[in-house]
């Protein structure tokens, strides 16, 4: 059977490993295993959302509204803004798949980081797009601006902070950036750890209201995977300009997003104080894997999200770490396709990162 071409290279995402392999494979029981490879909120999502998903199971047999008012309405209202500038997607993986399907077609030229999220590569690829890619792993500035000069991509993702990474740029060097693109260009500012950035450094911090009244060429994403501790009700969204929205719109298939994940999503914008606890806890914890590293030696990339990338020398490999942590039942990210000899770590809740640094001490040693 012939499919598109496109896809003879490409290469299929590769997704945190789940608890259920780790029970089948090394017999750990669920209880005695601790996932961290995911960047998923280890403090669960709030009380108030689950008593919501259980009041309401019998709404499972029913299609949603699809015109998703209700949350838009909050969203609209959180960050002053309209509900023509909102598209709710599953995930907001999605809504980049709607980007790219939306602006571009065999032959356009796509530019990101060297690493990043790797979806933005896969979902371009399977129209035929060009990759272009900085020399750099991480977010420069200066590069973005050289290739932008002579590519002159008709999309540029920054992933602000970045995954797998965790770095960040200034505000001030993005929006600068913005300022000398093209308004044909869209530029996708992807926040999918923004309420991490902005709660540890201001000078991270995106405001969509802001971005989206000086720019006619952004979209600012966001989801309710990462701090809200929503990952398996697949809720995302992207914020732009009618036209913008209007074009994405003509793209979503109908009811993406499943009726317990709508009531789910605009609960949990009802418990800003539950999400605010856990970044706070979750900057606590990251400063004890700093200080492990400092003391064993280990070079790590400073982080403004939920998770924190240890790199690794030639002493050893991500891959021989990752493995010693999973067969104990810890679960990491190996960055090893990505080209980095390195390991990602989501920050853990106090007694899972305890076991961590337990780990790895018996792994150094």
């Amino acid at each position: 059977m012939k499919f598109n071409r496109e896809l003879d290279e490409l290469v299929v995402y590769e997704a945190g490993k789940p608890i259920e392999l780790v029970v089948r494979e090394f017999g750990i029981k669920p209880i005695d295993i601790i996932k961290l490879g995911s960047n998923e909120n280890p403090y669960g999502c709030s009380p108030k959302v689950s008593a919501i998903i259980s009041e309401n199971s019998k709404m499972a047999s029913f299609y949603p509204d699809d015109s998703m008012f209700e949350l838009k309405e909050r969203l609209a209202k959180r960050y002053n803004l309209q509900s023509n500038n909102i598209i709710i997607g599953s995930g907001s993986d999605q809504v980049i798949e709607f980007c790219i399907r939306a602006k571009c077609t065999k032959g356009s030229k796509v530019l990101m980081a060297k690493t990043t999220f790797a979806m933005y590569e896969i979902y371009a690829r399977q129209i035929g797009a060009e990759i272009i890619k900085t020399p750099s792993h991480s977010h420069e500035i200066l590069e973005f601006k050289q290739l932008y000069s002579q590519h002159k991509p008709d999309i540029v993702f920054l992933c602000l902070p970045n995954n797998p990474l965790g770095e960040c740029l200034d505000k001030s060097d993005v929006f600068e950036f913005i300022s000398q693109t093209d308004p044909d260009t869209l530029i996708i500012i992807d926040g999918a750890y923004q309420e991490f950035a902005k709660a540890k450094d201001k000078s991270k911090a995106i405001d969509p209201k802001e971005l989206l009244e000086r720019f006619e060429n952004v979209i600012y994403l966001g989801t309710f995977s990462k701090a809200y501790g929503l990952g398996g009700m697949r809720v995302g969204y992207g914020l732009a300009s009618n036209e913008i929205i209007e074009a994405l719109h003509k793209i979503r298939p109908p009811f993406n997003i499943g009726v317990l994940s709508l009531l789910a999503a605009i609960e949990a914008l009802k418990d800003e104080d539950f999400v605010e606890t856990c970044i706070k806890y979750t900057f606590e914890e990251m400063l004890r894997y700093e200080s492990f590293a400092y003391a064993h030696g280990i070079t790590f990339i400073p982080s403004w999200t939920n998770f924190i990338t240890y790199i690794l020398d030639d002493k050893f490999s991500g891959t021989q770490v990752a493995d010693w942590l999973l067969r104990r039942g810890v679960i990491v990210r190996n960055l090893k396709s990505y080209g980095i000899n390195a390991i990602r770590i989501t920050i853990g809740t106090e007694k899972q990162n305890d076991r961590v640094f337990e780990l790895m001490k018996e792994f150094l040693q």
